[in-house]
C-alpha cells in the first residue's frame, strides 16, 4: 500500500492555507474528504491506504480566497483546483499546492 499527504500554501499572504476543503478521488469514487489545519495540512489523509493507480485531488480554493476577504471575479477564475496524479505501489507521495486567486502550481514533494 501507498500513502499520500498534501500541503497548501497561500502565495498571496505567504502563509499556509488553513481551512481549505478538499476531496480525494479514484475515478468517480470519493475516498477522502478533509479540511486543512492551521499549517495548511491534513494529517488524517496520510492514514488512508492507497493502491497503485491514478488519483485526483480537488481543492475548494475559490471558497478559501473568498473567506480570506479577496474579491474574486464572478464566476471565480479558479474555483476548484484539480490535480490528477499517479501513485506507485509501496510509495509515499506528497502533493503540495501553491495557490493564488488567478494561478497555482504543484509538484511531487517529499
Amino acid at each position: 500500500m501507498s500513502s499520500l499527504s498534501t500541503h497548501i500554501l497561500d502565495t498571496v499572504s505567504g502563509r499556509p492555507a488553513a481551512g481549505v476543503s478538499f476531496r480525494l478521488f479514484q475515478e468517480d469514487a470519493v475516498l477522502f474528504e478533509g479540511v486543512t489545519d492551521h499549517d495548511g495540512r491534513c494529517p488524517a489523509l496520510r492514514e488512508i491506504p492507497l493502491e497503485r493507480g491514478t488519483y485526483r485531488l480537488e481543492f475548494e480554493i475559490g471558497a478559501y480566497f473568498r473567506a480570506a476577504g479577496h474579491v474574486l471575479s464572478d464566476p471565480p477564475f479558479l474555483d476548484v483546483v484539480p490535480i490528477v496524479f499517479g501513485l506507485g505501489e509501496g510509495t509515499h507521495a506528497h502533493v503540495p499546492l501553491l495557490a493564488a486567486p488567478y494561478g497555482y502550481s504543484t509538484y511531487r514533494g517529499s
